[in-house]
């Protein structure tokens, strides 16, 4: 008998409509013949509320306390769910992560599962049971209970499916799979049947909302199958797998594109050794994520240093940029946040020449001026002013032809 890991997320469980919907699915899987252990959010909105509640009370809330408070919602989808399977006649059982022994390290509202303690799980699974978790959660070694931070639902069920090394890890949400790119920009976007790990990843960090990065990376270390799958209407899926699994080989996958970007230049700075670290430095330790990073040298011994941040952080980084601008005697600073990064992905870079002039060309062709450029194995990352996002796209997965299934 096969043995699955369900996940649902909050809009899934959004109702008790959609919980008893939940529960029906559940039972055709059972019916099938597979061994189910199931993962669920909170309710959708219930995780909000509850922050808002938090905030309410403290501006910075305790930490601890905190993820006390914001663990609740689980809890109440598991417990309606068992409900719902038990009034189908179904023997379910639900637990919190921390019934479950999900070991964490105690990095509070975003902690990283260490251990899983699976002999609960098993012994539930042997007597015929339905085994409903809480996601998001888990408890440390001094018993605290702990979250996994937005979106850890996902990786509470790859974690649970590696230790109990199920035949495959469902994440079931409100959309029928992962596709080309935003079927909402390209109305032509096509759902991929199979997708690698790699670019998955890729595709995650560059902007594609689908699964949470830190599930991808799981199912890639443990070797995990995933697969992507709609709550409300029936379908294959895409399957997350390695890239020699695969059925598919095109030379791109997909197109991700973040609109969440902000572009900063420093211009003029001394060319000595040590001035990246002068620029970066202060960013970093104002815990700034830094994305894209261009250098150029000028004939006159100095430099123009560019570099791309969230645009939530655009307006800090621009006041530390400054005051280092004074302190280095740099010319100017100049800086925009009305840019956005389009990025090509695709494993079959790796054996293709021409990837990067033909998006180049294509670009180029609708008048769209590139600011700058990045590149990996698989990934070619271009950023753009923001008014030119939906005709980059569309104008990329036309030359690429991504509307058209592959030639297998």
């Amino acid at each position: 008998m096969a043995l699955v890991v369900q996940k649902f997320g909050g809009t899934s469980v959004g109702s008790i409509e959609r919980i008893e919907q939940v529960a029906e699915k559940l039972i055709a899987t059972r019916k099938a013949g597979h061994d189910v252990v199931v993962v669920v959010s909170a309710m959708s909105g219930e995780t909000n509320r509850l922050i808002e509640l938090a905030h309410a009370i403290s501006e910075h809330p305790d930490p601890r306390e905190y993820d006390v408070l914001v663990s609740t919602g689980e809890q109440v989808t598991i417990a309606l769910l068992s409900m719902a399977l038990h009034k189908r006649g179904c023997d379910a059982v639900s637990y919190t992560g921390s019934q479950v022994h999900i070991l964490t390290d105690s990095a509070h509202t975003k902690a990283r599962i260490l251990d899983i303690d699976d002999s609960r799980l098993r012994r539930d699974l042997d007597n015929g049971r339905v085994v409903v978790v809480a996601g998001f959660q888990g408890r440390d070694e001094h018993g605290n209970i702990t979250t996994l931070g937005r979106g850890g639902s996902d990786t509470t069920a790859v974690a649970l499916a590696a230790a109990l090394k199920a035949d495959e890890c469902q994440i079931f949400t409100d959309v029928d799979g992962v596709y080309t790119t935003d079927p909402r920009v390209v109305q032509t976007a096509r759902r991929l049947d199979c997708i690698t790990f790699e670019e998955m990843l890729e595709m995650a960090s560059l902007g594609s909302k689908v699964l949470q990065i830190r599930a991808v990376e799981f199912a890639g270390k443990y070797n995990v199958r995933l697969r992507v799958l709609s709550s409300f209407e029936d379908g294959p899926g895409t399957l997350i797998t390695f890239e020699e699994e695969t059925m598919e080989n095109p030379v791109i996958s997909g197109i991700a594109f973040n609109r969440d970007e902000a572009k900063l230049t420093i211009l003029g700075v001394p060319d000595q050794p040590g001035v990246a670290y002068q620029i970066l430095g202060p960013i970093g330790e104002a815990n700034i994520e830094v994305d894209m990073i261009i250098q150029n040298v000028g004939a006159d011994d100095t430099t123009d240093f560019t570099f791309t941040v969230h645009r939530n952080d655009f307006d800090k980084a621009l006041a530390i940029l400054t005051r280092v601008s004074g302190e280095l005697g740099a010319r100017e600073v100049t800086a925009d946040n009305a840019i956005v990064k389009i990025s090509l992905v695709g494993v079959g870079m790796r054996s293709h020449a021409g990837i990067a002039s033909t998006m180049f060309e294509a670009l180029a062709k609708e008048g769209i001026n590139i600011r700058m450029i990045a590149t990996s194995e698989i990934k070619i990352s271009v950023v753009v002013d923001e008014k030119y996002l939906e005709l980059g796209v569309r104008a990329l997965h036309d030359v690429f032809k991504l509307e058209q299934s592959p030639v297998v």
